[in-house]
């Protein structure tokens, strides 16, 4: 009951902070690992549990998407899904011992890209910087095979990417990263499932959860008027889970 109770809550405060201001997996993944799933399969379920979150917020943008820059969409769908699908697959060949290892570290770079994303997107439009089709197209699958290897932190990286690639329209942006995120999730989850890290249980209750957090949050996103308090509550979360994950 105690981890059904951990799951709910957990699932409610990510779907609610994914539909405000992002980060919702900095709270989802280290629930699972505290009740004791091993981070690998932590990390898989979390992921899977995030997908009819973004699946529901690309539907919401469906009339924003499209192409700026040099990349078609299509193009771009393709490459998120074979970054996504290589991350995958360099997740199932990282021994477990080796993941553990590199989860604080995965943790502080998601918490730090969601500190800094912000600033970092405004930076890159300010400046007016921009990158060649070839550049694009590589920036798009390593973004894209990080969020296959760990979700933590992929909305800030996919929102920078868009802006160096010569995306200018917010709304068109927001569509898109949450269609490659729903994109390469599914990828991600599809072999993450095949190879059996996925801990159905836990991942039915937090989905659940997690798309009524997302639900409740939306109706609330307008009402509220100061997110960056937000913002650095889920950055304290964070970095409190990376201490705790550098300790054990």
């Amino acid at each position: 009951m105690l981890s059904i109770i951990i799951l709910v809550v957990a699932g409610l405060l990510a779907g609610m902070v994914n539909a405000i201001a992002g980060g919702g997996t900095l709270i989802s993944f280290p629930s699972l690992v505290w009740l004791g799933l091993p981070p690998i399969m932590a990390n898989a379920t979390a992921t899977l549990t995030a997908l009819p979150g973004y699946v529901g917020s690309a539907w919401a943008y469906r009339h924003d998407i499209s192409a700026e820059g040099g990349l078609r969409l299509r193009n771009i769908i393709v490459i998120a899904a074979l970054g996504g699908l290589a991350g995958a697959g360099l997740l199932l060949i990282t021994p477990g011992d080796a993941f553990v290892g590199i989860v604080p570290w995965l943790l502080l770079t998601a918490t730090l890209l969601f500190a800094i994303g912000p600033r970092l997107v405004e930076l890159v439009q300010a400046k007016g910087l921009t990158i060649g089709l070839g550049f694009s197209a590589l920036a798009i699958f390593l973004v894209s095979g990080y969020g296959g290897y760990f979700n933590g932190g992929l909305g800030i990286m996919l929102l920078a990417v868009f802006s160096l690639i010569g995306f200018q329209n917010l709304h068109g942006m927001n569509g898109l990263k949450n269609l490659l995120s729903a994109v390469l999730s599914l990828v991600s989850v599809t072999t993450y499932a095949t190879a059996g890290l996925i801990a159905w249980e836990s991942a039915a209750i937090l989905a659940i959860s997690t798309t009524i957090g997302g639900y409740i949050g939306a109706r609330q996103a307008r009402r509220i008027q100061h997110t960056e308090y937000l913002r650095a509550l889920i950055v304290g979360v964070g970095a409190t889970m990376t201490l705790v994950f550098f300790a054990i």
